[in-house]
């Protein structure tokens, strides 16, 4: 089915902040599986989100590359995820945890909605310095027409002390998750909700992943030439 976000900027693809809904709701349902099973994945990204087919809403978690069993009794700390959607924690080389795949969800989430990134700089070294003030804000006309709930769903999972930010299972009860269509004398949540969101800033966004990608692996294999 591929990537979640090449499926969205489709020109066919009507996205909607109630499809986000059901594609955010899957994606915690998937991590918090994952973390019943003591897991913590350490690569959450939309590269690592993919449609089960190419007609249904349905998805699922690729790429355990990176996983680790978590041992709360141990210190597990991490030095690898991709700058856009790493946690504070791995920046500062702190101990990780399940709040790690729970910021890199908040991102997802925020990057899904708007199309745009909320903590990338000039380089890396300015994107992990936002990362590291929690530095991003809802302002940019994007979300103009994104609900509360959906706003208070990504600030209860971009928190800086991960220990504070909203575990997989609760994020499947917040308000935002739980929605159901309002009665007709009360249609405002809802067409919000079904209104069309713009995907062209999303569209810019996985071009210039796609860059990125096709230039690590030039890199990659020039490194390779170099030690051959």
């Amino acid at each position: 089915g591929g990537e979640l976000f090449e499926r969205v900027i489709d020109d066919d693809f009507i996205l909607t902040e109630r499809l986000c809904e059901l594609y955010m709701m899957q994606i915690c349902e998937g991590v918090s599986f994952m973390h019943s099973c003591n897991i913590i994945h350490l690569d959450m990204k939309p590269e690592n989100i993919l449609c089960v087919n190419r007609d249904g809403h349905r998805i699922k978690i690729i790429d355990f590359g990176l996983a680790r069993r978590f041992d709360p009794t141990k210190q597990l700390k991490v030095l690898f995820g991709t700058p856009e959607f790493v946690a504070p924690e791995v920046i500062n080389f702190d101990r990780v945890g399940f709040g790690t795949d729970m910021w890199s969800v908040g991102v997802i989430c925020y990057v899904l909605l708007s199309g745009l990134s909320p903590f990338m700089g000039e380089n890396d070294n300015d994107t992990y310095a936002n990362i590291n003030r929690a530095n991003y804000d809802f302002d940019d006309e994007s979300f103009t027409d994104i609900s509360d709930e959906a706003k208070d769903f990504i600030s209860k999972l971009l928190v800086k002390d991960k220990d504070k930010r909203l575990p997989a299972r609760q994020c499947l009860s917040h308000s935002w998750l739980t929605r159901r269509p309002k009665l007709v004398s009360q249609p405002t949540d809802d067409e919000t909700a079904e209104k069309k969101l713009s995907t062209k800033k999303l569209r810019r966004f996985v071009i210039r992943r796609r860059w990125q990608k096709a230039v690590n692996a030039l890199l990659a294999l020039q490194r390779m030439g170099m030690t051959l």
